[in-house]
């Protein structure tokens, strides 16, 4: 097979493949649970940032400081963001930002505020892992199905997290499954582009990764850590270190898995 041939099987292979491992863990799970599961997510999205995408971030970035300060205007970006969905809802309806004191329920959502800014980040980490994926190809073969294989380890986690996040954003099931599926599609895009044009590409790669970790980071600090302190009694709590903890363990041994081969 050719090059491009390679990098377009592997990149739609390697989109579909890790969303429908995480689809089989994340839509088993009933509704009462996805809050108790957004623990999972917090370490999931933690682990993935600083295991895996944050440090390799740094070392392929031609000027650090450059680099954070994407990351710190990528956050201040979705700061603005979610104040703008948060403006545009709050005029159709009665909102939390109407209450002071909301009354904490394990049905409650953030009307798709953190699913809307995790999806963009999750887009753009998937077109750099594309682009990894190609640059790997067009050294050689081997080497681009290892790489491939590698990607798709570290992203399953990720995608668990990313799913539980949508549900818990209030997005129904098939939407949750549909958008994931078009979010895995900016791979092949990835992929192809560096083909095609892998100088000017790869000059993008730590930018787009710096925006991937700030909206990583803003969903999981900012919007689903504090939730988790809505439940504040000691064995909540407890579940919630435990979560959190396996989430980044999670990352960690799949990272380990693939960075061994």
């Amino acid at each position: 097979m050719s090059t491009l041939t390679w990098i377009l099987l592997t990149t739609l292979l390697g989109g579909v493949l890790s969303i429908v491992t995480a689809a089989l863990f994340a839509l088993q799970a009933r509704p009462a649970q996805i809050p108790l599961l957004i623990s999972y997510a917090v370490g999931a999205l933690l682990g993935a940032v600083f295991i895996e995408i944050l440090p390799h971030a740094f070392e392929i970035a031609p000027n650090p400081h450059a680099l954070a300060g994407t990351i710190l205007g990528g956050i201040l970006a979705f700061f603005v963001l979610e104040k703008l969905v948060l403006w545009r809802h709050c005029h159709e309806e009665l909102c939390e930002a109407h209450d002071p004191h909301p009354a904490p329920s394990v049905h409650q959502h953030d009307h798709g505020r953190s699913g809307l800014m995790i999806l963009v980040g999750d887009t753009l980490h998937n077109f750099v892992d594309g682009v990894i994926i190609a640059t790997a190809f067009i050294a050689d073969v081997e080497l681009g199905v290892v790489t491939a294989l590698a990607i798709i380890a570290h992203e399953i986690p990720q995608e668990v997290g990313d799913f539980l996040i949508l549900l818990h954003s209030g997005y129904s099931k098939a939407r949750v499954l549909a958008l994931n599926m078009l979010s895995s599609a900016a791979m092949v895009i990835g992929g192809v582009g560096a083909y095609f044009a892998l100088q000017i590409v790869e000059q993008w790669v730590p930018t787009l990764l710096g925006l991937a970790i700030a909206s990583m980071l803003y969903v999981s600090v900012a919007d689903l850590i504090p939730g988790l302190h809505r439940r504040p009694e000691i064995r909540a709590g407890l579940q919630q270190i435990l979560l959190i903890g396996l989430g980044i363990a999670t990352v960690f041994v799949a990272g380990f898995v693939a960075h061994g081969h």
